[in-house]
């Protein structure tokens, strides 16, 4: 089962072993759903992961602080400082239609429809979702090994297609201009 990385333990808090968590997601009170987290532990290079069972959580500001069973002092939660932070695919929550997890999205055929199904262009593949604009941006590799930048607006994205990894996107005239050819 593949795991999802969530956040990285950043500190210990106190001395009753709660650990301060730096959460990758726009939705921070995913914590509380949670039963455990698996916390890779970089032991003499190993990447050994151990399951933590969470007792409580509480927030600071941004970021979450967990009670986890079996540490119970300040040394113990130091000993997990640096350490990632996972879940597995089991415990991601259902997205609401038409909202997809980046990893979903990454790796994507992008196909170029303007007017009718017969007129299609590939432009590339996906290979991140920018996220630092008022809108998501898809970053796309292009055949020739250029980039082109894709906002992820309905005035674009026409369609997106998961289990075929497929996503059609109407693009206006000189949108990709040089980044297609060689």
């Amino acid at each position: 089962m593949e795991k999802i990385k969530i956040g990285k333990i950043v500190n210990a808090v106190a001395l009753r072993g709660e650990v301060k968590v730096y959460h990758y997601s726009d939705y921070k009170e995913r914590f509380e759903e949670l039963e455990e987290i698996l916390v890779e532990r970089n032991a003499a290079k190993k990447h050994a992961m151990e399951s933590y069972e969470i007792e409580g959580v509480r927030y600071q500001k941004d970021m979450a602080i967990l009670k986890l069973k079996g540490v119970n002092d300040r040394n113990a939660a130091e000993a997990l400082k640096d350490c990632d932070v996972y879940i597995t695919e089991a415990d991601l929550r259902e997205l609401p239609e038409d909202t997809f997890y980046i990893r979903d999205l990454i790796g994507c055929r992008v196909v170029n429809r303007s007017g009718n199904t017969e007129n299609e262009e590939e432009i590339g593949i996906i290979t991140d979702v920018l996220q630092n604009t008022a809108q998501d941006i898809y970053q796309v590799k292009t055949k020739t090994g250029k980039e082109v930048l894709i906002p992820a607006v309905g005035e674009f994205v026409k369609e997106i297609n998961i289990e075929e990894k497929t996503v059609i996107v109407s693009l206006i005239p000189g949108f990709t201009d040089g980044a297609l050819e060689a």
